[in-house]
């Protein structure tokens, strides 16, 4: 360590030697400015490598390549051995079972191995595969799926598009954060095809309703929340206690179709246009390797303060995370002339008006079990503006502005043959480049009606 400014403690901001950042690996692509995966971070996946084959197991990645944790079991043993053995199943929930204590072992281990002059190079070497040949699965059967509306800027501009007469904000949103329960059936890891949905959004055909594909495909920007420890039933978590239940955080798409949204929310919620899938990075960046990206939450001014049951003086100086959201579209033609994907917005986690553990502990407030892997995604995230859109449908003005790329393509939202990529990354002055891995996913035309 080179200071005491590593050591643990509420003033620190829970730092540990993991998070020096002068450490260096012996993995020379972690070393990078621009990596994303230097030691620092030590992001989790379930992997298997695409030479190799066999079973998947649980990974940590380290520049570009990922370590085999399971086959560490000698050179990781003496401080991690339990972790060690949860990581050898193509899950990561034996792992967040055995709670905080051993998820920092097992990161301190995994740090220490993976450093330069580490003892266990040579050993790691043989265990180390390349991200770019590898095979990923889900972090975890997700048992649960719910999502927020997390972000002011979101509504207001959806609001602004739907009732420019009525701008008003529901009033439960500055009190109570608002969510929906959503489908784990067709949640997936980045890198997949899916054809576009059918449903019902309000045409008519002879005076009954068309079932036809979405004509308003639109993707959501947002960080998924993975909770680590479960609560019983009854028992509401405080917003501390909450935010350390929390294991880690991925890249995540909350697809929409929001022509059948308008239809059947009315009055209930969305439904089919949410469930026929939802994207996930499948790498999950751990809460603790984040310490250092924690910042105040802030909202506008005039907004009241949290209710008691949201609020603590830990949330309001570090419960946010100083993360950067990234939308892109690779589009066929793009893609057919050799051109990579165009940037359709960039916003900050630091713009919402929720934090995670808020979200996480609000889950709670009514007895609801939380239950070890669930995962709750924190609606679309947004910042104030035209270039900070977290969905099409706030960049295009509900279609009607549609959006010009530079190859003079335009879109009002989300065509066939679409490649939609989320991406997220932390970064500040002095400190390195955590990436959380990219949320992928191809839009097929719809498929011929049963």
């Amino acid at each position: 360590m080179r200071d005491a400014s590593f050591s643990t403690g509420s003033g620190s901001a829970h730092l540990n030697e993991t998070h020096d950042p002068a450490l260096r690996s012996f993995v020379v692509s972690a070393n990078r400015a621009d990596a994303g995966f230097p030691i620092q971070n030590l992001p989790l996946a379930a992997f298997r490598s695409g030479h190799q084959g066999g079973d998947f197991r649980v990974g940590a990645g380290i520049g570009d390549l990922v370590l085999d944790i399971g086959e560490m079991g000698a050179s990781l043993a003496a401080e991690c051995g339990p972790a060690v053995q949860a990581c050898r199943g193509a899950s990561m929930k034996a792992l967040m079972e055995l709670g905080p204590v051993h998820w920092a072992r097992l990161r301190l281990g995994l740090s220490r191995l993976l450093r330069e002059g580490s003892p266990c190079r040579r050993e790691a070497e043989q265990h180390l595969h390349p991200i770019a040949d590898a095979e990923f699965l889900l972090p975890l059967k997700i048992g649960n799926f719910s999502d927020y509306l997390a972000s002011m800027h979101h509504i207001s501009k959806v609001i602004r598009v739907k009732r420019p007469d009525h701008p008003e904000l529901p009033q439960s949103f500055v009190w109570s954060p608002i969510a929906y329960h959503s489908r784990v059936s067709t949640v997936r890891a980045s890198g997949y095809s899916f054809a576009r949905p059918r449903g019902q959004a309000g045409r008519f055909e002879n005076d009954r309703p068309l079932t036809d594909p979405t004509r308003m495909l639109d993707y959501e920007v947002e960080l998924g929340i993975y909770v680590g420890t479960s609560n019983a039933q009854g028992d509401q978590l405080d917003v501390d206690a909450a935010d350390a239940a929390i294991f880690g955080y991925s890249a995540l798409n909350d697809w929409t179709a929001r022509d059948m949204q308008g239809w059947e929310s009315q009055p209930l919620g969305p439904f089919l246009s949410k469930s026929f899938t939802t994207t996930v990075s499948p790498w999950v960046v751990t809460a603790e390797a984040l310490a250092p990206y924690r910042v105040a939450m802030s909202r506008p001014d005039g907004q009241p303060a949290a209710p008691a049951c949201l609020d603590s003086d830990g949330n309001r100086a570090r419960g946010m995370l100083d993360v950067r959201m990234e939308v892109l579209l690779l589009t066929e033609q793009l893609a057919a002339a050799g051109e990579g994907p165009v940037s359709l917005g960039v916003s900050r986690l630091t713009d919402a008006y929720w934090t995670p553990g808020q979200m996480v502990a609000h889950h709670t407030l009514n007895g609801c079990i939380l239950e070890t892997g669930d995962l709750i995604g924190t609606g679309t995230i947004s910042g104030p503006g035209d270039d900070a859109c977290g969905c099409m449908f706030e960049l295009t003005r509900g279609g009607r502005q549609p959006f010009h790329l530079p190859n003079g393509e335009e879109r009002a939202f989300v065509q066939d043959g679409d490649t939609v990529i989320v991406r997220a990354h932390c970064q500040k002055a002095g400190w390195p480049r955590l990436g959380f891995g990219d949320a992928v996913a191809t839009v097929l035309p719809a498929r011929p009606q049963a």
